[in-house]
């Protein structure tokens, strides 16, 4: 596993979870508004594993779940044994990814290494591939992982990171009728981290997200706002 680093308490990344969250290096999209975009191009390790595992253990009983986040760990090659390895210390594990390894997505839960997943939609389909910063058509991929999820396999949520110009009204139409019935959504306000793979990006208004998500709880039962 390629680690780029770990964040030892987060009260936020898992729902209902105290938790650490380690991150992944290396992405195969390239979303302009990625807000981790130092661990998009894969580099040598930040973090041994070793040191990672040696912190699990010690907060064995004081953290409840794993976050692991990226990046996109569904990329490593040892991504099932990493979280088995997890697992095996007794912690849940929540997994980020952006569904373009469905896959892998179903064996790792077929298998029990996760407990929940968060999966990104990154926006409509029409305007999923520009959103994503790819040129390969992977939309496929995209809805073989969200109808898996919306199978309740395993417990999970989707989100997406709304960003001036690349989100407006029609795309939560579209998104509300694609993922209808979902669990949970989350809107997550655009954040400038200075860390940006493109420039000329804004977050929206605190009124207009929520307008956002007032065409979205026409869709879904359980629509939520995060970062403002």
């Amino acid at each position: 596993m390629i680690l780029g680093g770990l964040q030892k308490l987060t009260l936020l990344d898992y729902p209902g979870k105290t938790a650490c969250t380690v991150f992944t290096e290396g992405c195969n999209f390239r979303c302009p508004f990625c807000h981790n975009a130092s661990l998009v191009k894969q580099r040598a390790a930040e973090l041994p594993e070793e040191e990672f595992f040696s912190f699990l253990k010690k907060r064995q009983g004081l953290l409840d779940g794993v976050c692991v986040t990226g990046g996109e760990p569904l990329l490593q090659p040892d991504i099932e044994a990493f979280l088995a390895e997890i697992k095996a210390l007794g912690y849940s594990v929540k997994l980020d990814t952006n569904g373009s390894f469905p896959d892998k997505l179903k064996e790792i839960v077929s298998k029990g290494l996760c407990d929940y997943v968060a999966m990104d939609i990154k926006n409509s389909k029409s305007k999923y591939l520009a959103t994503a910063g790819v040129t390969r058509d992977i939309l496929s991929d995209i809805e073989e992982s969200v109808a898996f999820l919306l199978s309740d396999a395993v417990d999970y949520e989707f989100r997406t990171t709304v960003v001036d110009p690349y989100h407006d009204h029609s795309d939560f139409y579209e998104i509300g009728h694609w993922i209808k019935g979902a669990k949970r959504y989350y809107l997550q306000n655009f954040i400038d981290s200075g860390d940006l793979l493109s420039d000329g990006m804004q977050a929206y208004s605190k009124e207009t997200l929520e307008g956002f998500a007032l065409i979205l709880k026409g869709f879904l039962p359980d629509v939520g706002i995060r970062g403002i």
